[in-house]
């Protein structure tokens, strides 16, 4: 082998170019059409602060549960797809643990673990537990806020009761009022699917 020079070093190669997940598929036959992946390119995820990786995982997941190849399981294909639902800071992760996360599950709990980090859970969980009636909100409107914070944060962790319990308790007054009287009586003596139907 012939000695190279060291600007050699330097040189960029194709070598180096990261490429996507290196799957073992036994003997299954995945082929992404190119339509399939521009339709999953559609609603890119950059890893910026102000995304939801809840809501791009979501609609990924409801886009491949629409895609069935025979011999070839529905996480070979998320896997081998999710790469394309990412740019920027979120396509360089991907490529920097590419290795350590060779399965769906590693891929979702890491991408999970590293876009949706402990602080930002903590955030929403913080306005699910203190959540609070401003006085220019109507009772719908306060419950509709309150959903989004749930819907934002679906590991949230609260049980159900304790969520309608600090919703009616963080209510004004006249709002408890309100609502004792639409449920004939007392907020407290519903169930908690009955409470949760008032919605």
């Amino acid at each position: 082998m012939a000695d190279k020079m060291l600007h050699e070093y330097f040189n960029p190669t194709i070598a180096n170019v990261p490429i996507g997940p290196a799957v073992n598929m036994g003997d299954a036959d995945l082929q992404l059409k190119t339509s399939l992946i521009l339709i999953v390119q559609a609603h890119p995820f950059y890893g910026l602060p102000s995304e939801d990786a809840n809501a791009h995982l979501q609609h990924f997941l409801e886009l491949c549960d629409t895609i069935v190849m025979e011999g070839v399981t529905p996480k070979m294909i998320r896997l081998h797809l999710f790469l394309f639902s990412l740019r920027g800071r979120a396509k360089q992760w991907f490529y920097k643990d590419q290795e350590s996360i060779n399965t769906w599950n590693k891929c979702s709990t890491t991408f999970l673990a590293k876009f949706f980090p402990m602080d930002k859970t903590d955030a929403l969980h913080g306005r699910i537990s203190n959540f609070y009636k401003t006085a220019s909100e109507s009772i719908l409107e306060v419950g509709k806020r309150l959903q989004e914070h749930i819907l934002a944060c679906p590991h949230h962790g609260m049980e159900d009761w304790l969520i309608l319990q600090n919703f009616y308790n963080r209510l004004t007054s006249t709002s408890r009022a309100h609502i004792d009287a639409a449920t004939r009586g007392a907020f407290f003596s519903l169930t908690v699917s009955g409470a949760m139907a008032l919605n």
